[in-house]
């Protein structure tokens, strides 16, 4: 199915009855919670063990206890587990109603009021500031940046603290923050239904009689905040329960701990052995009957056949199971619900859990779920930003078969740079990163010398990125960044002499050695996790077309022609090497194309973009078909340093006997760690 939104109209969205902005992310209301909070403890055997044997205990045939014994425990076990799901419960709607009634400035009738999040309607235009939540997902129409960019953090969505950039279309770039023309626009959006692809998003804009193509970047979703943006607009496209990020969330379920399905598992045998000497008794109890019980019906005033032997087991067998009712340990469950609620405060309190940089203790949001925490065999973790700081510095790279960022000693041996070697003078001191430093001269004398090959590399290093830069009040250039890898690439060209600059939609500026130069640019063909590389497509002032190429060099490699096969071999000997010390790397390529070629192949990739059927297939395919025949330049290796404690951390796991497993987005070969290469990456 497809979704059609109409801006500024919410009496034409209203038919389609597309869901308001309001979310829920509470399991009961006032009128379900008894009914789904009892049919959720009667799901623990015992419970449902007790409320049976209540049920037997109001027949008199077979009662030998009062129900007052079983019913008082029962409803002190059942109140107190209900009063604790009831709080957590409370928080969540306590949670819901302070989303809900946060304040967004939408258009209506030609004027910006504040409204409600949850009364905000699909097609509505919101304006944003920033540092502000986003109320929906949104088309972006326009921003105070030039080119209708903006930077949104995606820290609520996936954990990334790194900007992430914007881009609106164009012609609605150009409605600016002008309310009359934003309040006139009536542009149509057809779109897919909601989904939970946060990296995926496909529809077409038709305003002004002609349509436009709506991918990903044009895309703010609902948790994104508004960071480094004055002012944007946007467009509601999906609203409260349809929003990707309640897509993802799903609906609260009961969770049940490996405590809980071991007491059940108990609580079964016990009942078994309960059944078992219940036959046992009752058996007992009618051969008795049957032999020696007749002699007491006269004191006992039974008439003669009134019982028999065999009923009267049945009716002693339950009998004995009222009896017995106390082997079924149910007062456990209210000694483990206490201990959880202590636990969780236990957690609260715990002040080597407490972060001081930031004033963050530990938090137990649930008290279902804490024994868990002393039960973990396995700990999956990744890598990145996890046990390592995110912070990229670029250390060494291989141009044209030769390392940069070794120091050789006097045998001609590679030995570790430290910081008592002098670190290169860059060109452009005025315009370097002071906080960079690099060892190798070798490589600043090879750009002074002009060699091509080592000039391409530095240029592909400035021109292949998605980084956005600015000038802060002192005049700095400043990059704002969406991956801290590209910024330490980026940062490392700058001060090698290849500055990027500036960047519009249509072109890139860098200055090369002091030289302003400025390239058209003509495609840009994003990463994304399956093609695991990035490349841009420009044409230099001299009128050459180029694509720069960068990526993971299992997937390059196999993009290169056949005549690259001895710097090839020398290149990945050099990754291996790179990678061994911990060091991410990446494969740098490049190709000439030719002018034809391209515009026939440019034509092609519009048509994609433009198709509302198989459009992903279509563009990758595309792809695919121009980054072939590439001419290998090197490689770039950065290191991202450990985390403070990590290796202390890990040690004290591995005496838990807790098995880690690393999740990295390396080589396989590197997939492995142990506490060698955890204390190797620390280095």
């Amino acid at each position: 199915m497809e979704r059609i939104v109409k801006a500024n109209d919410r009496e034409y969205n209203e038919k389609f009855q597309y869901a308001d902005n309001r979310i829920h992310t509470s399991k009961y209301n006032i009128l379900t919670f008894l009914p789904i909070n009892l049919f959720e403890q009667f799901q623990r055997v015992a419970n449902a063990y007790f409320l049976c044997l209540l049920i037997l205990q109001l027949i008199p045939e077979i009662s030998s206890l009062t129900w007052f014994t079983t019913i008082v425990p029962l409803v002190l076990v059942i109140t107190m587990t209900a009063v604790k799901d009831a709080t957590d419960d409370y928080f969540r709607h306590k949670s819901d109603n302070q989303v809900n009634n946060r304040q967004s400035e939408v258009l209506i009738d030609s004027k910006l009021q504040n409204e409600k999040w949850m009364n905000v309607k699909v097609g509505d235009i919101i304006k944003l500031e920033n540092n502000q939540f986003v109320a929906a997902d949104l088309l972006l129409l326009s921003s105070s940046e030039p080119h209708g960019l903006c930077y949104v953090e995606t820290a609520e969505l996936d954990g990334e603290t790194n900007l992430k950039v914007r881009h609106a279309l164009s012609v609605t770039s150009e409605l600016g923050a002008d309310i009359n023309r934003l309040a006139r626009f009536d542009g149509i959006v057809v779109c897919e239904a909601p989904n939970n692809k946060l990296d995926k998003f496909m529809g077409i804009l038709s305003w002004k009689d002609s349509k436009h193509s709506l991918n990903n970047e044009k895309i703010i979703l609902r948790g994104c905040i508004l960071r480094n943006t004055s002012w944007c607009f946007g467009m509601v496209i999906f609203a409260g329960p349809d929003t990707k990020l309640m897509q993802n969330s799903g609906k609260t379920k009961f969770k049940r701990t490996s405590i809980d399905r071991l007491m059940n598992t108990l609580v079964l045998w016990i009942f078994g052995f309960l059944i078992c000497l219940g036959i046992i008794l009752a058996i007992g109890n009618s051969i008795w009957e049957s032999q020696i019980g007749d002699q007491f019906r006269t004191f006992l005033f039974w008439n003669e056949g009134e019982k028999s032997s065999v009923f009267s087991g049945f009716l002693t067998f339950w009998s004995y199971i009222i009896i017995l009712n106390t082997v079924v340990p149910i007062s456990l469950y209210v000694s483990v619900e206490v201990i959880r609620l202590g636990h969780s405060y236990f957690i609260n309190w715990d002040r080597k859990m407490y972060y001081s940089r930031k004033a963050t203790p530990a938090e137990a949001r649930t008290t279902t779920l804490n024994e868990e925490l002393g039960q973990i065999e396995y700990i999956f973790s990744d890598k990145t930003g996890t046990l390592t700081q995110n912070i990229m510095t670029f250390k060494r790279c291989s141009i044209n078969g030769r390392i940069y960022g070794e120091v050789p000693d006097d045998l001609d041996q590679k030995t570790e740079i430290t910081q008592e070697k002098e670190p290169v003078d860059f060109l452009v001191k005025s315009q370097a990163d002071r906080e960079f430093q690099f060892f190798d001269h070798n490589l600043m004398e090879s750009i002074k010398m002009g060699d091509p090959k080592v000039h391409e590399f530095l240029r592909v290093l400035a021109l292949c990125h998605t980084v956005m830069s600015e000038e802060n009040s002192a005049g700095e250039l400043i990059y704002q960044v969406q991956s801290p890898d590209e910024g330490a690439l980026v940062t490392a060209a700058r001060n090698f002499g290849f500055i990027f600059k500036s960047r519009t939609p249509e072109t890139i500026t860098i200055e090369e050695l002091g030289t302003l130069v400025t390239y058209q640019l003509l495609a840009f063909l994003d990463f994304n996790n399956t093609r695991k590389r990035m490349s841009v497509i420009v044409r230099n002032p001299e009128g050459q077309i180029k694509l720069y190429s960068k990526g993971a060099d299992t997937i390059l490699f196999e993009k290169l022609h056949p005549s690259n096969e001895v710097l090839l071999s020398l290149t990945s000997d050099h990754l291996s090497e790179f990678a061994g010390e911990g060091l991410r790397t990446l494969a740098i390529a490049h190709r000439d194309l030719d002018d034809k070629y391209f515009k026939e192949w440019h034509k092609m990739l519009e048509d994609a973009n433009a198709a509302t059927e198989e459009r992903d297939e279509r563009i990758a395919g595309l792809y695919e078909e121009i980054e072939r025949d590439l001419m290998l330049l090197g490689a770039t290796a950065v290191e991202d340093k450990l985390q403070e404690g990590v290796i202390e951390t890990v040690t004290s796991l591995s005496l838990a006997n807790i098995k880690i497993w690393v999740l990295t987005g390396d080589k396989q070969g590197n997939l492995k760690m142990d506490d060698d290469d955890i204390l190797k990456m620390g280095r």
